[in-house]
């Protein structure tokens, strides 16, 4: 199986979660890792800043370059990107994690948050991806991955938290757009998805608490995800929108998915954008509605 050994990733909101996992496992093959988030100084209600997660990548064994950057900000993306190239040479992998969230309906979504939401989950990711493609097009294998939903439209996806909705299928639609726009130049651009909710500090503080944090998988499933889709051609594996257990299994062969519960004796929460048709690997069994109450 080829490594990420000396590759240089370019991860926004990487300073915890589910970019810190992808970034953790990258190290784990030797990658260099360049971690561009705002998070400098410890928060209140959020474990981790970019320069904890650099020292949690160094000892996994990877290089880190711990980057302060509002990703909404055009300068900051440039300067960010600009002192990744300086400091390792190019970049080969760029995933789009940094994202915001609010789960309020039209009338209690007020402007700053919806600005919010659009200039991080789409905006950011359009201009990261564009100010590293000069970048990616001299990189043997390059790769771009949005942590973003298939995009599936249906109603039930929008109504509740339309604003929020349309930010991160904002995030699916450049993976469509992109990945015909870069096809020629060989760069690959992807979308990966959980099927299950995510222990992460999203889950914690917004949706719910200790019960769906218990129902919900480890981060470490996209992370392992995220690397075998790196590993693939770009040439030829673009365009995908993946969720990650159903990846796993087709493509890595995986069947063991009980390694990445949080409580084997709770059902799993399902995550929101999932298909219906979408189907869960051989047991694997997704909470019903009423086991969520």
């Amino acid at each position: 199986m080829a490594t990420l050994k000396d590759k240089t990733l370019f991860i926004t909101g990487g300073s915890r979660g589910i970019g810190l996992a992808i970034a953790k496992r990258a190290a784990r093959d030797g990658a260099r890792i360049a971690i561009a988030a705002k998070t400098s100084e410890p928060h209140p209600k959020l474990e981790g800043t970019i320069h904890t997660a650099a020292k949690e990548i160094q000892a996994a064994g990877g290089q880190a370059l711990p980057i302060v950057c509002d990703i909404r900000d055009e300068e900051q993306v440039q300067r960010a990107v600009a002192q990744t190239v300086a400091a390792f040479g190019g970049i080969d992998i760029c995933v789009n994690n940094a994202s915001a969230i609010s789960l309020t309906n039209t009338e209690a979504t007020d402007m700053k948050r919806f600005d919010l939401m659009m200039g991080i989950n789409t905006r950011g990711t359009f201009l990261v991806t564009k100010t590293c493609l000069p970048h990616l097009k001299r990189s043997s294998n390059p790769h771009v991955l949005m942590m973003s939903p298939p995009l599936d439209m249906h109603p039930r996806w929008f109504g509740g938290h339309v604003a929020y909705s349309i930010a991160k299928y904002g995030m699916s639609l450049c993976v469509l757009g992109m990945a015909e726009d870069f096809r020629q130049d060989g760069v690959a651009v992807n979308a990966l998805w959980p099927r299950t909710t995510i222990a992460t500090a999203a889950i914690k503080n917004v949706l719910g608490g200790d019960k769906l944090m218990r129902m919900s998988r480890t981060p470490d499933i996209l992370a392992d995800a995220a690397h075998l889709i790196f590993q693939q051609p770009s040439r030829k594996f673009t365009g995908n929108f993946l969720i990650d257990d159903t990846f796993l299994n087709a493509v890595g062969n995986a069947t063991d998915f009980e390694k990445y519960r949080i409580d084997p004796s709770m059902p799993l929460a399902p995550d929101f954008f999932v298909p219906a048709d979408s189907k869960p690997p051989a047991g694997v069994r997704i909470a019903r509605l009423s086991e969520l109450a």
